[in-house]
């Protein structure tokens, strides 16, 4: 198992407001531990509430003895959801919080816990987005109310209908992928994907260069885009051998 991953304010922020955490080694039950969490709530709430679920997630986890997988995490994730919302009640922040995407590989599979719009793709030929956006528009485009498209789309891409710490429970997407030889996997925030296409990035994850350099790549055209928002990205490579 080998990954990189990478963060950047991008071109019109004041404060980076996502986090992400890189751990290739084992994380309690876990063999191994990724995730990028994009805060809101403005620039201090947001960056609060993205850290603090990445910190305390990964101390919970580490003293998890099993042995389901998703069990551990979900329980993980609605301890930290929990947490963070009573945190906002008491110092009046309410409505922080922050997305979340965290993956975690054993044994080929792929476990993957969503919530908000922050994205998993696996890649092999193509760009495979295993995460469903938490967003109004994407509602709107499965009630056949709203193109991808659109303007409108576009306008009001940013509003989740999902975050960690804005309310006293929380619904969690999980889902279980088989890797194959020569898949990567790649979590991001928003700052990535509104920036690039899935060609675009696509094209990057194959050249033929170290994941740290993709990582970088990734970053440094996004921000070649425009650089709209904070822009955060982990490249896994699970490094699985073809079957016999």
């Amino acid at each position: 198992m080998k990954s990189a991953g990478g963060s950047d304010i991008g071109k019109k922020r004041i404060q980076n407001e996502d986090s992400f955490d890189c751990i290739d080694q084992k994380v309690g039950i876990l063999q191994n531990l990724y995730l990028v969490a994009d805060g809101m709530g403005g620039a201090q709430s947001g960056e609060y509430a993205s850290q603090y679920t990445k910190t305390t997630l990964k101390q919970i986890l580490e003293k998890s003895k099993g042995p389901a997988i998703i069990s551990e995490i979900s329980q993980a994730i609605q301890m930290v959801n929990q947490s963070l919302y009573r945190y906002s009640i008491l110092e009046g922040k309410v409505g922080m919080g922050t997305t979340l995407v965290l993956a975690t590989i054993e044994d080929h599979i792929l476990y993957v816990a969503n919530v908000g719009d922050s994205r998993l793709y696996v890649i092999g030929n193509t760009m495979n987005q295993i995460t469903r956006d938490h967003s109004l528009v994407e509602d709107l485009v499965a009630q056949g109310l709203l193109r991808r498209d659109s303007e409108e789309y576009r306008k009001k891409k940013n509003v989740i209908t999902r975050a960690v710490g804005v309310g006293t429970r929380l619904h969690i997407d999980f889902f279980e992928v088989e890797l194959s030889k020569d898949n990567f996997i790649l979590l991001c925030s928003d700052g990535l994907t509104n920036m690039m296409s899935d060609d675009e990035i696509l094209k990057i994850i194959k050249r033929n260069i170290s994941l740290e350099e993709k990582v970088d790549t990734l970053i440094k055209t996004a921000n070649d885009r425009g650089g709209l928002d904070n822009i955060t990205a982990i490249l896994i490579d699970p490094q699985i051998k073809a079957e016999k």
